[in-house]
């Protein structure tokens, strides 16, 4: 019965076992990746580390533009709104500088009055006080208005403020004082609408 068994198990086993090794020789010859599909993925990943490489640089450079767009908007808003801010400050401008030639006649017409017949004669006081009252008056709606006075005795010459019509040597005063003033400067706000005449220490 032994006997009857290891033949026909032999008979059996050994094609299968056979077949068995010559699929396993042919599975592990299968599955050795070859060298050209390695190289492909390689150059494949290359691309693709290249082409996110580009996108990224594009990406920059946009939103770079983009930056540069709004900070070139918020410049011209800021410029556009001063712009309008200074037509509001200084539409009066030219009139203003037309009220500080009243300005000057009025001071012209007080300083030539003699003080000393003030108190003999009655309308001359009358008249001078007239004048000195819509003098100050003037100058209340100038500051009202942002206009103020540039009187610079005694300071130093600001050639932005000031105007030399002359220089000579005084003593005791420092190179480049204003020893006398003979019309008085005018500012709107921070502009210089008419600067003082003056003259300057040498």
């Amino acid at each position: 019965m032994s006997l009857v068994c290891r033949r026909i198990f032999g008979r059996t086993l050994v094609p299968s076992v056979t077949r068995w090794m010559t699929t396993a020789s042919t599975s592990t010859s299968n599955t050795a990746p070859p060298t050209t599909t390695i190289e492909q993925l390689n150059d494949e990943l290359a691309k693709a580390n290249t082409e996110t490489e580009n996108e990224r640089s594009k990406y920059r450079e946009l939103e770079d533009k983009y930056k540069r767009s709004l900070a070139d908007s918020e410049n011209l808003r800021t410029r556009l709104m001063k712009q309008i801010q200074d037509q509001k400050l200084f539409a009066i401008q030219n009139f203003c500088k037309d009220l500080t030639d009243i300005e000057d006649i009025l001071r012209l017409a007080i300083d030539s009055v003699a003080k000393q017949q003030l108190s003999e004669n009655k309308p001359l006081k009358e008249l001078y006080d007239g004048l000195t009252m819509t003098e100050a008056r003037l100058l209340q709606v100038f500051k009202a208005h942002g206009l103020t006075q540039l009187n610079p005795i005694n300071v130093k010459f600001n050639p932005n403020e000031h105007e030399a019509v002359m220089q000579k040597v005084e003593e005791g005063k420092e190179s480049g004082t204003v020893i006398f003033v003979t019309k008085l400067g005018y500012k709107l706000h921070d502009r210089v609408i008419r600067p003082a005449i003056v003259g300057v220490a040498k």
